[in-house]
């Protein structure tokens, strides 16, 4: 993927829209509330499918695919990452559904601190002292979270680790995001499918058995899946990084205001405490980050 060394329109308008989309994720989730975390992310695997199959036939672009499926060190990496992908998809689902979408914000809101200090621990990247600052704050506002409930945040550290180690196996695969997404829900698509199967035989799942607009919202879990993602890919490639880590905090943001605003969870004096630390840190990683970029440009 060739990255801009500007900031072009068509590019900032994908990504915008992806990550409002991402945002406005929960609002589509918590109409599901009443489904399994399991089947409706075996639905976003089943359903993502077809799309993304689409969209690489348009481009042309399958040939890709068909050479990871037949190497079989790409296909070990890609069933990497679709492992994680699950996991980060099924804990993101469990969070919305369950009333713990503060937590998912945290989690997103966490998960760059989280990936310098992957980079730092793994790959042996030196952090400057304000990325030490901001990472130390985040770790801070855990702590203040478990003190205050007597429990580890897990859903919110789930989130973060998934997505952190996601991400960076993403990075070692070496094909285009979109044919790395279908090939991630194509490695899922037998257990998905196999799920759902066993859960309609022991009458325990919702699909064709529930009423009309829960088959047609498990059937667009598909599209409010893919559809953000393809936007992200497309959108990455006419942005600067900085651009995209500044953009990245839309969503998180608006998972946050609908926990509080539209779902009336509870945001008590420790989440009063930590959320601060935690937008704190976020301002000096991406200003320590911005000067680095422009330092090297």
């Amino acid at each position: 993927m060739t990255q801009s060394n500007g900031d072009t329109p068509q590019g900032l308008g994908f990504a915008i829209s992806a990550y409002f989309l991402w945002g406005f994720l929960p609002l589509y989730m918590k109409m599901l509330s009443h489904v399994g975390p399991g089947e409706v992310v075996a639905h976003r695997i089943i359903w993502s499918v077809p799309i993304a199959a689409v969209l690489l036939i348009a481009l042309r672009r399958t040939g890709d695919l068909m050479v990871a499926l037949r190497n079989p060190r790409m296909l070990a990496m890609g069933c990497v990452t679709a492992a994680l992908i699950t996991v980060n998809w099924g804990i993101y689902v469990w969070a919305i559904t369950s009333g713990h979408a503060l937590d998912a914000a945290l989690g997103y809101y966490i998960n760059p601190l989280f990936s310098v200090a992957l980079g730092a621990v793994l790959l042996r990247e030196r952090l400057t002292v304000a990325q030490l600052v901001a990472i130390g704050l985040a770790a801070c506002a855990v702590a203040v979270l478990t003190i205050s409930a007597g429990v580890v945040p897990w859903a919110a550290l789930g989130l973060t680790v998934s997505w952190g180690f996601y991400a960076l196996a993403k990075k070692q695969l070496p094909i285009g995001p979109n044919q790395g997404f279908l090939l991630e829900v194509l490695i899922l698509l037998i257990p998905a499918l196999a799920y759902i199967t066993w859960l309609g035989a022991t009458g325990q799942g919702q699909f064709l058995i529930g009423n009309t607009g829960t088959n047609w919202l498990l059937l667009g879990c598909g599209a409010v899946t893919a559809i953000p993602l393809i936007l992200y890919a497309n959108g990455a490639k006419g942005l600067r990084l900085t651009t995209i880590a500044i953009l990245q905090y839309i969503a998180p943001t608006m998972i946050f205001l609908c926990a509080v605003l539209v779902f009336k969870e509870p945001f008590g004096q420790a989440r009063m405490i930590a959320f601060p630390m935690i937008w704190a840190a976020l301002v000096i990683y991406s200003a320590s980050m911005i000067r680095q970029m422009r330092a090297t440009a």
